[in-house]
């Protein structure tokens, strides 16, 4: 088991700064969507954000060191878990920052594989240690969390049923595929899948399977990768699932898809807000931390 959990939080957030297709959505959520980290806006009660229910699920499945990479200029992380670069304690937790920096030539982040490589790089212990890696605008269940944390694979992914994802069929349509040998070790990620493929990529279960962006990694397998990651031909950037087929290229077997059927509940656009206030009320009407 391992207690690192690295939350990215550091992208431009192009999806949610662009228009809402509703037009019932509150002027203080634009205004929060517009300016903040996704996983910053407002959902909860007295305005406490998503951010704070993955740290909920996180501290529930036993994670107690947290570190999350930020942009240069996104403060607002501070004001809600700790002022200190380091080891600010949050609710039982500790707390610290990295910051993703922005390269000269070019005006938004680097991507995640870029962004997981410069925290790595400010905290090099992590390179001789186990961690979860996931996004900040996505809500992991505890158990999600909690089966990266306990798995004896070197490293591992939630494997997660496509069906069971509560979001329209559209969107799901353009969810990268995850191909699986009998043992459930990754062989592939598709990005737009035909459907051809996607009926060739079902698993022993007969299930398609997406990632949702929640990773276990060796952080010395993973390293090399990590650092000569090349850049993707058409978003310009350097991503994380990149860094990771190139290293089970080189080590097959040595990433494993842990099967989960449930939502995962995101932040992506405007007309996501409401949606994802509803579901925190829900399944989540009381936070106890203790």
């Amino acid at each position: 088991m391992h207690d690192n959990l690295i939350i990215l939080a550091g992208g431009a957030s192009s999806r949610m700064k662009k228009a809402a297709q509703s037009e019932n959505i509150k002027q203080e959520d634009i205004q929060q969507a517009n300016s903040r980290s996704k996983g910053l806006i407002g959902v909860g009660p007295e305005g406490r954000p998503l951010f704070d229910y993955l740290l909920y699920n996180a501290k529930k499945a036993g994670y107690k060191n947290i570190f999350i990479i930020t942009g240069e200029k996104d403060s607002l992380f501070k004001e809600f878990y700790g002022a200190n670069k380091k080891n600010n304690k949050f609710k039982g937790l500790n707390i610290s920052y990295a910051t993703q920096y922005i390269p000269k030539d070019r005006v938004k982040p680097f991507g995640t594989a870029d962004a997981l490589f410069q925290t790595v790089e400010q905290y090099p212990e992590l390179n001789t240690q186990s961690y979860t890696v996931c996004n900040s605008d996505n809500l992991y269940s505890k158990e999600a969390l909690e089966a990266l944390r306990e798995t004896k694979s070197l490293n591992a992914f939630i494997s997660y049923d496509r069906d069971a994802l509560d979001f329209p069929e559209e969107r799901i349509s353009r969810f990268a595929v995850a191909k699986l040998d009998a043992n459930n070790y990754l062989l592939e990620i598709v990005e737009k899948p035909s459907l051809e493929i996607v009926e060739k990529s079902k698993d022993s279960e007969g299930k398609v399977r997406v990632s949702m962006n929640v990773f276990k990694f060796d952080g010395a397998m993973l390293y090399p990768y990590l650092k000569n990651c090349p850049v993707h031909p058409e978003r310009d950037e350097k991503e994380l699932p990149t860094a990771l087929l190139n290293m089970i290229k080189d080590n097959p077997e040595s990433t494993l898809g842990i099967s989960f059927s449930e939502h995962v509940p995101d932040l992506t656009s405007k007309d996501d807000i409401e949606k994802v206030r509803i579901y925190l009320t829900t399944n989540y009407p009381v936070l106890n931390w203790e």
